[in-house]
């Protein structure tokens, strides 16, 4: 699975790596250092690669000075934001490995409804310090998420309904690019490299900071999750797709197939059950979204139900403890899709009962009135009309086990691939670095061309390689 490799050797500590260590005033770490098996590791337990060397910078101003380094010594570079991507994006071998682990600062306007958001920063730092005011913008499902790699690709979270992605909430990038220039991306200020940024990934550039637009939320938020085991059928399924046919501007969703685990929380006759759960937040008046998402809880005998209302934060990091980092191998692929048909929800159960291991996930999302409301050419998303998706989010321990689970996940996503919106799906979710740049294209779509331009502009070299990439247009 792991294939990806770059030529070079590994940088000695007397010669390149004492010369970068006098132009950062971060931490630089090398092979053979105590910390350096911990720092290369990523959160996917499946990825093992060696940068050459890992700089953790302080300021923009390290950043540049590291852009600068590996460019004169040849090297491509990866960026570690919280090291969540599922193909280990932020790791490689022989290159630098810029994490910006260091870079978490946040701080927020409310009187503009603004938050200028550091590189190295998780979903749990902004949500933090954006609810002190009654505030949020659209983050992902687990708090210990990078904000950079999750925004940059889109940025699916719980707000999607009400105000759309998190790329769609972004005011500015400002980024050092491969000439190790700092740019400031906007509307206003180098517009195509704006619109480029907005679910082009990390191929631009390392982006040292956000300005998020903030909307109102919270501090308490009504949440349901009502659990079904799966011998309940596809009738509450579709009851569900139903239920939120007029409701898509306040409630973000999925339908989530899981295994019931061994624990006090479910009566012992579900254990080791496949289930599903309804998840769903409601964007607005927490006791409003109680009575509305009633029905949801009410389609048949329950193995659990964690409905209720909770504080936003709470709910952001509700899912933290199901996949911590390293403990499991794991390889996730989905498609957008048009609509919901029986059929795709009679598949998704049949993939749920059939997948190989108990840890696996997958997921059909409901994207939400606020996603589909942004004009297509407005960012590098240029399929506006995907209604929905749906995500295989394979999970399982041990090496013995890859060939099944690699082979399951592919076999249930080429089944699907029919229901697709023309071969468009969530980069963030596309499999391992090994998938080649014919899925990347068709990926983007209509988009490609003109984000292969911008590319060729900012980074002819493909310097910023790791990534779902983008090759440069030919100049």
């Amino acid at each position: 699975m792991d294939i990806e490799t770059t030529a070079g050797t590994t940088f000695s500590r007397s010669s390149e790596a004492k010369a970068l260590a006098t132009r950062i005033s971060g931490e630089l770490i090398a092979p053979g250092d105590a910390a350096y098996d911990t720092a290369r590791a990523v959160w996917n337990g499946m990825i093992d690669r060696r940068p050459a060397l890992i700089v953790r910078p302080k300021d923009a101003a390290d950043v540049v000075a590291t852009v600068n380094f590996a460019r004169g010594a040849g090297r491509p570079v990866s960026i570690k934001g919280g090291g969540h991507n599922v193909a280990g994006h932020a790791t490689c071998n022989d290159g630098i490995m810029i994490d910006m682990s260091l870079m978490r600062g946040v701080e927020v306007d409310p009187e503009a409804c603004v938050a200028c958001v550091q590189g190295g920063a998780t979903w749990g730092d902004v949500d933090r310090a954006t609810q002190e005011f009654g505030l949020a913008t659209p983050g992902g499902l687990i708090s210990d998420t990078g904000v950079a790699g999750l925004t940059l690709a889109g940025g699916i979270g719980w707000l999607r309904s009400r105000h759309g992605l998190a790329a769609d909430n972004v005011r500015a990038f400002h980024l050092v690019t491969a000439a190790g220039e700092r740019v400031t991306a906007s509307a206003d200020s180098h517009p195509d490299l704006y619109w480029a940024l907005r679910g082009g990934g990390g191929n631009f550039g390392v982006v040292v900071e956000f300005e998020f637009a903030l909307h109102p939320c919270g501090p308490t938020v009504m949440f349901a999750a009502p659990i079904y085991p799966l011998s309940a059928g596809s009738g509450p399924i579709r009851f569900w797709r139903d239920f939120l046919a007029d409701k898509q501007d306040r409630i973000g969703s999925l339908c989530e197939f899981s295994t019931i685990p061994q624990s006090e929380d479910f009566p012992e006759r579900y254990w080791g059950q496949r289930c599903y759960t309804l998840a769903a937040m409601w964007a607005g008046d927490p006791d409003e979204g109680e009575r509305v998402m009633q029905p949801l809880r009410e389609l048949g005998e329950l193995a659990a139900d964690f409905s209720g209302q909770m504080a936003y934060c709470e709910l952001q990091s509700l899912f933290d403890t199901l996949m911590p980092a390293g403990a499991f191998r794991c390889y996730w692929k989905s498609h957008y899709l048009p609509e919901l048909p029986d059929e795709l929800i009679d598949i998704a159960l049949t993939n749920a009962i059939e997948a190989p291991s108990d840890n696996t996930l997958s997921s059909l999302w409901n994207m939400g009135a606020g996603t589909m409301a942004v004009p297509p050419e407005a960012t590098a998303i240029d399929r506006r009309g995907m209604a929905w998706m749906y995500s295989l989010d394979s999970v399982w321990e041990g090496a013995e086990n890859d060939t099944a689970n690699l082979a399951f996940t592919r076999k249930a996503w080429e089944g699907s691939r029919r229901f697709s919106t023309e071969g468009r799906l969530y980069l963030n979710f596309a499999g391992g670095s090994d998938e080649g740049s014919g899925l990347v294209q068709e990926a983007y779509g209509d988009s490609y061309g003109r984000l292969s331009r911008v590319k060729a502009h900012y980074d002819p070299d493909n310097r910023f390689r790791f990534n779902a990439n983008i090759e440069p247009a030919a100049t």
